[in-house]
């Protein structure tokens, strides 16, 4: 990875508005109806070269495909691992959504499972079919170019998050679950490294799954799992060099009271025990944006990079460039200016066609953040 050694590098968590038509083609896919293959690799080839040239116009330095060719950011796994064709997975119920439903009921959230292809798992777990990520290489490499970017990244699921959307059916324990996806996703994981792309790994396990699949556990017992979730991830990453990865913690990317979110302070010792040099994480929505405190009490240990959302991705707001750039230096004063790379809280698309941001506002707030990196800049440098 590289750092922010001359000004604020800025990059995003990973998945983008996808056209409208591209959303359309991407739910037939899941739907079983998609009766032109070839037409719809054509349609995400040249999604990906618009998505990654309006990440460089928008001012974005790290940059990655949009995931346009996937249907969401964990799910997508099914069609390159076997193992799994039983019956939909368990139904997800939020803590904090619950004890609003009036919130639900008129429409509140959006949450767009109900459109994805979620099946359990029934068999073992074998990396099946390189084929889809050899061409969202391709797609990415051909896309960059001769644009104006300082990095590409790809996003990959973590075991975690995979357990969370796809339900086991088939191994003794959730461990044996665990341990079974990581050494599965080893494959695509050293993949992505050995194209020459950095690996973002997407962890909402580490702090979603508090209060939906593990919200009746106690904070120790909780405290217990993720520890679990980040050794199979480290023994996943074993061929993966620290710097050549980061991980995406999150807690969930919708609008909501959010009230039962665990708090960093809470899990940022075991978090930071995951190998990856980089850590992305929200830090700007109204539940989490005081959490930039939690350094001033944790030291960030050497070679560490944090990468805070300094923009949300579940509201309309274009934030002020000048608040991006406080929210920047605050943390910046903390852990020093070269181990801060300004990010966004999530993904503006990571269930396609589904999101609260407007699609064209999505890049104004991109646009917003790399003046914001720019202000900073200038002040710390």
């Amino acid at each position: 990875m590289k750092r922010s050694s001359e000004r604020i590098l800025t990059t995003h968590t990973g998945s983008l508005p996808r056209p409208e038509d591209l959303a359309a083609l991407l739910q037939a896919k899941e739907s079983g109806e998609l009766k032109d293959a070839d037409g719809f690799a054509v349609r995400v080839k040249s999604a990906v070269a618009d998505a990654v040239e309006r990440q460089a116009r928008a001012g974005v330095d790290i940059v990655n495909d949009g995931e346009m060719g996937k249907p969401s950011y964990s799910t997508y796994v099914m069609d390159r691992l076997s193992g799994f064709g039983g019956e939909k997975s368990s139904r997800l119920q939020a803590a904090d959504l619950a004890e609003f439903p009036s919130f639900t009921k008129r429409g509140g959230r959006e949450t767009g499972v109900a459109v994805l292809k979620r099946p359990s798992c029934t068999g073992p777990i074998v990396y099946s079919d390189t084929e889809a990520m050899r061409t969202d290489f391709a797609n990415l490499n051909g896309a960059v170019q001769g644009a104006k970017y300082e990095e590409a990244f790809v996003s990959a699921a973590s075991p975690g998050v995979i357990s969370f959307f796809l339900s086991n059916h088939y191994y003794p324990s959730h461990e044996a679950y665990i341990r079974a996806i990581a050494d599965a996703m080893k494959t695509e994981y050293e993949a992505i490294v050995e194209a020459g792309f950095i690996l973002q790994i997407d962890c909402p396990d580490l702090a979603m799954s508090r209060h939906i699949q593990f919200k009746d556990l106690s904070l120790a017992d909780f405290r217990k799992t993720i520890a679990l979730h980040i050794d199979a991830l480290n023994h996943a990453l074993t061929n993966v060099p620290p710097e050549r990865s980061r991980l995406h913690l999150c807690w969930g990317n919708y609008e909501g009271p959010h009230h039962h979110d665990v708090a960093l302070s809470d899990i940022i010792d075991i978090v930071l025990q995951a190998k990856p040099q980089g850590l992305s994480y929200e830090a700007s929505n109204p539940r989490h944006a005081h959490e930039w405190a939690v350094f001033e009490e944790i030291k960030l240990p050497e070679g560490k990079v944090l990468i805070p959302g300094v923009i949300d991705s579940v509201t309309n707001f274009v934030e002020h460039p000048r608040l991006v750039a406080q929210r920047i230096e605050q943390l910046a004063k903390l852990v020093g200016r070269e181990n801060v790379i300004a990010g966004t809280d999530c993904g503006f698309g990571t269930i396609a066609g589904v999101s609260r941001v407007d699609g064209e506002i999505a890049w104004a707030k991109f646009q917003s953040m790399a003046e914001g990196a720019r202000i900073a800049s200038d002040r710390l440098w």
